[in-house]
């Protein structure tokens, strides 16, 4: 086994505690990061989300990569917790679509190539995901993996119901515009040449995704087009129905 991937038995007791203790008290709770095949049995799929208490998310890297990437992308895959085997990543993506687990996350975190660099023990877990996220998801979409209405559901829809955001997370009239225009069929591979993020490095480098982002709408304000940041402070404060 894989030394990144030891604490898979941790994951689960840690997440099935904290569900105990939720189950006990009759407490909300949101379980971040889930890694392991395993885990997803401990979440309802029985009840509309806006009636659960206990809910959990899947981050992209969990969804995308599994223990056999360690020996090209070492570090650069390197999460807490870690990414684990193929059979884990295909359970979590069941569990997703199912209704156990509720929403898409990225645990977006830039650490720079310095710092992603050095020896394993020493070297911070997390990555960038934000910038292709959403094109990593359309790539499961078009291996059929996924519908591209399940990857709404899961990335805004839900998100925008399980924590209350007001007037975001759909398409409808009054609501705040946050919108993605996608070219489905003109191709995109990631190189340091058009990574946007400051630290200058993605897991996915060498990557050729099968669509192209071509504008970002935040707030109703053009934020992103043609490969080039508008920063004109699109961005609005969120305000929750709680």
């Amino acid at each position: 086994m894989h030394p990144l991937i030891r604490s898979e038995e941790a994951c689960y007791l840690s997440s099935s505690k904290a569900v105990e203790l939720a189950k006990k008290h009759n407490t909300r709770l949101h379980i971040l990061h889930i890694s392991t095949a395993k885990e997803t049995a401990l979440f309802r799929n029985d009840i509309p989300l806006k009636d659960k208490k206990i809910t959990a998310e899947a981050c992209i890297q969990h969804l995308w990569f599994s223990d056999q990437d360690y020996a090209s992308k070492g570090n650069f895959i390197k999460w807490n917790p870690a990414v684990k085997t193929a059979n884990d990543r295909h359970q979590i993506l069941k569990a997703l679509l199912d209704g156990h687990i509720d929403v898409i996350a990225t645990d977006h975190a830039p650490h720079t190539m310095e710092e992603k660099s050095q020896p394993y023990a020493s070297a911070p877990s997390g990555g960038p995901l934000v910038l292709h996220a959403l094109q990593a998801l359309l790539d499961m979409v078009k291996a059929g993996k996924m519908t591209l209405e399940q990857l709404v559901q899961k990335s805004a829809h839900n998100t925008a119901t399980l924590f209350q955001i007001e007037d975001r997370g759909y398409i409808r009239e009054g609501y705040w515009a946050d919108l993605v225009l996608v070219d489905l069929n003109k191709s995109y591979t990631v190189s340091k040449a058009n990574i946007l993020s400051k630290c200058g490095w993605s897991p996915f480098e060498g990557h050729t995704f099968s669509s192209t982002i071509a504008h970002t709408i935040v707030s109703g304000k053009l934020a992103f087009s043609d490969g080039q940041l508008i920063e004109k402070g699109a961005g609005e404060r969120l305000l929750f129905n709680r």
